[in-house]
């Protein structure tokens, strides 16, 4: 048996009532910042729970944006976390702020006990990674930042409709970064973006950011970017948006299932589950023994299994100015060296799944 990791082809194989809105769409010209735009956001807004919702060109712009409208640039430094994707970390060093990492505990996410010894006179913001689809302890980390007076932007490109308690993902924060990258849970056909905030003000110079600056055609209020979500993606996030309590629910039904039979094989570890976070499973990570064999065992035998990150952000190339070497961030390399990931996806059906956790355990048993 096959089971691949990419569902794109299924969840679009079933649209034609969207190939019709495409084509209604394109009769209208109304292909920049149009009005299925607005009602794109108006929706993820509502979905989220906060009062403005901006389409962006990319998580990473949104991440970008947020700090740049806050006022973040150079001779900051930025507080994330050392086990994030590379966009994290590029959003801020494009502003021209230094990223200040933290490792992370054993849901992925920073461990907030750790931010305090981090923070310097230069510190001005903190971007938590909601990684994985878990979040990060807000309830930690708010009170830490008002301390301090940092802004937090969130980094939830990974945790649609994630929370801790009744509080979604992307409310937390000054203004949260979510990706509609085709690997997303809601997901478009290229790669796009949304900011979200209830900052009247904020939501007014992001959206100028977003444009070239233009308060109008004809007039350049300040020097912005070109990174507007194209209408033509926001008929196909329309499409999907109201499918996303229900792509969420699967993916945690999925999880479930799975945490139920690994729970017996004792070489692999599953994560903290806490009770009070809802946890979204954009990636269902575990920790496994003999991680590098039994990944090539589960290729070998046609399941197409993952491993986020085998050599973490902080000790990439790109960064070796920083100067950080192998062991600064101690459980952040046990990871890399421990998690694979498995597919989980709303898609997949339970012999797959029944498939996957007896190749698992095949392969301790040999």
């Amino acid at each position: 048996m096959k089971v691949r990791y990419s569902y794109l082809p299924q969840q679009f194989s079933d649209c034609e009532d969207l190939w019709q809105n495409l084509r209604d769409f394109v009769s209208t010209g109304d292909f920049t910042l149009g009005k299925l735009l607005t009602d794109f956001e108006r929706s993820f807004a509502e979905l989220i729970g906060t009062k403005f919702a901006i389409g962006v060109n990319s998580g990473t712009d949104a991440i970008k944006l947020s700090l740049k409208a806050l006022g973040i640039g150079a001779g900051d430094e930025v507080i994330t976390a050392a086990n994030t994707f590379v966009a994290t970390v590029g959003a801020i060093a494009e502003i021209g702020a230094t990223p200040v990492f933290v490792d992370c505990g054993d849901t992925f996410c920073m461990n907030v006990d750790l931010v305090e010894r981090k923070i310097t006179e230069k510190t001005k913001a903190i971007v938590p990674v909601h990684f994985t689809g878990y979040m990060t302890d807000m309830r930690k980390l708010l009170p830490l930042a008002d301390r301090y007076n940092l802004l937090i932007v969130e980094d939830a490109c990974q945790s649609i409709l994630a929370s801790i308690g009744d509080q979604n993902a992307g409310t937390w924060g000054r203004a949260a970064a979510f990706s509609l990258h085709p690997l997303k849970n809601i997901n478009v056909w290229s790669d796009g973006g949304v900011i979200v905030t209830d900052d009247e003000e904020l939501d007014n110079k992001l959206r100028l950011l977003r444009n070239h600056g233009l308060a109008d055609r004809d007039t350049v209020a300040l020097l912005g970017y070109n990174s507007r979500l194209d209408t033509i993606q926001a008929v196909v996030g329309n499409w999907l948006l109201p499918k996303a309590t229900e792509i969420c629910n699967k993916r945690i039904e999925n999880a479930n299932y799975y945490d139920r039979a690994f729970d017996s094989i004792k070489q692999i570890g599953i994560p903290p589950r806490p009770e009070s976070h809802k946890i979204v499973y954009h990636l269902y990570i575990v920790f496994a023994e003999n991680r590098d064999e039994l990944f090539q065992y589960s290729i070998a035998k046609g399941i197409e299994a993952k491993i986020h990150y085998p050599v973490p952000i902080y000790r990439q190339p790109a960064l070796s100015h920083l100067g950080f070497k192998k062991g600064d961030f101690p459980v952040t390399d046990a990871h890399a060296d421990r998690i694979i990931t498995l597919p989980c996806d709303q898609y997949l059906e339970r012999e797959q799944m029944d498939y996957i956790i007896e190749t698992v355990q095949g392969f301790y048993e040999c």
